[in-house]
């Protein structure tokens, strides 16, 4: 398999492998533990793959799907995390205050949505604040343009999100996909695609595929909802020598730890911000806001700027809870 500029891959940079990974471990170590990448994660067992390893291990490393391990042979619940190069994380769902991985070691996170009634720019805003944080480039994709009379005004809205963020159209079930996404599906990269249940993710990993392998299904008619067809997390090796992450549809997506992807979305408010008059400012009643200013003459839209104070306290108290909890475990004496 030949990745740019004509060369051949080997079976790990097929997976995604890179000089980044490479540079953390010498040949003793490489020869003695080899490097596997887990393609699935199930409630017990992992499963990884490697040059010549296609094996399920028991769940012991705090890994997700995307990470590299140094496979331990004798003792996989050993089997040593490598420093990630990117991860996607958020407070889990429910009242557990606890933090869920979503995935490791991306190059792109394709934000999927449909030209219907599931678009929603506060929702698009959480994934590319994501992307933002772990250093991931965003790429929203518009689906289901059959379904709207003129997808131009949700290509507008998406793409006033952010500056330079690039925003596709495209059929998921056509040929589409293949060209539009090839920019960002080279050989050796590793791209995700993220949005709710029923915007056609499995599909455009079928349409990269070429086969119908993922199982798919249509939306309800009536509010244009999704069904979970996608239950776990699975990083599917393309033909073509790209690793594609399918994820089930998550419907509550609360941050964590975002502060820097938070405010490169809204990089013009976080701006202003340093103008203000105290450095402490709300920017909701205070004299001299400069972002309450900018409201006030029509620079920054007051629903723009609601969605963005929602996030940075969101953020804010969720990093600060997870925190302490992580402190507290850290000083419970061990059992025995």
């Amino acid at each position: 398999m030949s990745g740019a500029g004509g060369q051949t891959l080997s079976a790990l940079q097929t997976l995604g492998w890179q000089p980044f990974f490479a540079d953390q471990i010498d040949a003793e170590t490489l020869a003695a533990t080899p490097p596997v990448r887990i393609t699935q994660v199930h409630r017990r067992k992992l499963h990884v793959l490697g040059d010549g390893v296609d094996t399920t291990i028991p769940p012991g490393p705090a890994a997700t799907v995307g990470d590299w391990l140094l496979l331990d042979r004798e003792n996989p619940r050993a089997s040593r995390v490598l420093e990630r190069k990117s991860l996607i994380k958020r407070r889990a769902a429910g009242h557990d205050r606890s933090e869920q991985l979503i995935a490791a070691n991306l190059d792109t996170a394709f934000i999927v949505t449909s030209c219907n009634a599931d678009f929603n720019v506060a929702r698009l805003e959480r994934y590319v604040a994501l992307a933002f944080e772990a250093g991931i480039v965003p790429v929203i994709l518009l689906t289901k343009t059959d379904l709207c009379d003129d997808p131009t005004a949700y290509v507008r809205e998406a793409a006033a999100i952010t500056r330079d963020l690039v925003v596709v159209t495209l059929d998921a079930r056509g040929d589409e996909p293949g060209a539009k996404l090839a920019e960002w599906c080279q050989p050796g990269r590793t791209v995700a695609f993220l949005g709710s249940s029923g915007v056609g993710k499995s599909t455009l990993a079928n349409a990269l595929s070429g086969t119908d392998s993922i199982e798919t299904r249509a939306i309800r008619e009536d509010d244009a909802k999704g069904r979970h067809t996608t239950t776990h997390r699975h990083l599917h090796i393309l033909p073509g020598g790209c690793a594609v992450l399918d994820t089930p549809g998550m419907r509550e997506l609360q941050l964590t730890d975002a502060e820097f992807g938070v405010a490169s979305v809204f990089a013009d408010i976080h701006a202003l911000t340093s103008q203000c008059r105290f450095n402490d400012c709300t920017h909701t009643v205070e004299p001299a806001c400069a972002v309450l200013a900018a409201v006030e003459r029509g620079e920054v839209d007051a629903a723009r700027l609601a969605r963005w104070q929602k996030l940075v306290i969101e953020d804010r108290e969720n990093t600060e809870t997870l925190a302490d909890r992580r402190a507290k475990q850290a000083g419970k004496p061990k059992k025995r």
